[in-house]
């Protein structure tokens, strides 16, 4: 087996896609955010991409049936604006050369058709409950960290603390030596659990960036379901926050 297969199930034609990564990490932000949006848009899986460095795993359906681990890529094609490629899965690489290796692979896919701007999503762990958390950003460029201040995208020169880890920072990163255009939207969350709220918050000030009404409904309720969740556990017993020296970073 080659350590990385991309099997393509369309091949679509697309205009200067923008590429929107959202794979697991902390809180779960950028997935659940990634997944949102394509639900949201009815985009279409075009690709899935298997590999070596993902687990030895397959996943059971309720129907019983298999698959294996994988990420997926689907498309939305714009009317009005940029057509867009959004990425998700079920896990990151899971060594420093496998994380480089699918990065690189996800950025020739996205040149492929022509892309060459990148957004990756993801949570920004504070170690404590965030009833309204800020979107913190990183860019490649003084202009792009501009139009990310617009849309009210926050920069800060000691946050995030540790820098950007995974995906959603190679993308950038090998994004850069490219000549592509690349930012993370970080969205602040205790890193506890899934953090709806945090995907919530860091999808509209994407919508903004790309000009894409996004209903927020299903997260809405989930973050609700999260609150209950935590006064029922706040009134059982105190939460112990982390110390200050615990390592702060975007996954």
């Amino acid at each position: 087996m080659e350590d990385i297969i991309v099997k393509y199930y369309e091949e679509p034609k697309l205009k200067n896609p923008v590429l929107v990564e959202g794979l697991p990490g902390v809180g779960n932000v950028g997935k659940l955010a990634a997944e949102h949006l394509a639900d949201k848009l009815k985009a279409k899986k075009f690709a899935s991409i298997f590999s070596k460095h993902f687990p030895p795993q397959i996943l059971i359906g309720e129907d019983g049936v298999v698959r294996l681990v994988s990420n997926d890529l689907y498309y939305h094609k714009s009317k009005t604006g940029q057509d867009l490629i959004i990425l998700s899965g079920d896990y990151q690489g899971t060594s420093q050369e496998g994380q480089y290796d699918l990065s690189y692979e996800v950025l020739d896919i996205l040149e492929k058709y022509g892309g060459k701007t990148v957004y990756t999503l993801g949570g920004w762990s504070v170690g404590k409950i965030v009833t309204e958390p800020r979107v913190l950003g990183a860019a490649t460029s003084p202009e792009f960290v501009e139009k990310l201040k617009a849309a009210g995208v926050e920069f800060s020169k000691d946050e995030p603390a540790g820098g950007i880890v995974g995906a959603a920072g190679l993308l950038l990163g090998l994004g850069q030596i490219r000549d592509m255009d690349a930012a993370c939207l970080m969205g602040e969350t205790s890193g506890y659990f899934s953090d709806p709220r945090s995907a919530q918050t860091v999808l509209a000030a994407l919508g903004k960036l790309l000009d894409v009404e996004i209903d927020f409904t299903e997260l809405e309720e989930h973050a609700k379901e999260i609150d209950d969740l935590t006064s029922k556990l706040n009134e059982m017993k105190p939460v112990v926050e982390p110390s200050g020296d615990e390592l702060k970073y975007i996954g």
